[in-house]
């Protein structure tokens, strides 16, 4: 399933895949995989993503 709210966090900050990889220390096509759905992440990972864009666990990796 893929991580529509993710991308569109990202995308709203004005942060391309490259730079949110670059400050939560993965490659550019991790993030891709993860917004793709083909990727979990681990938790430390979602964190890091989180305060990258400003976002809590749940306004991005939680399932409606």
């Amino acid at each position: 399933m893929k991580n529509r709210k993710m991308k569109m966090a990202r995308v709203e900050a004005d942060v391309s895949q490259e730079k949110l990889a670059g400050i939560v220390g993965v490659t550019r096509q991790t993030i891709n995989l993860i917004e793709a759905g083909n990727y979990n992440p681990s938790l430390k990972l979602c964190t890091a993503i989180c305060k990258a864009l400003n976002k809590t666990l749940n306004d991005l990796f939680w399932e409606e």
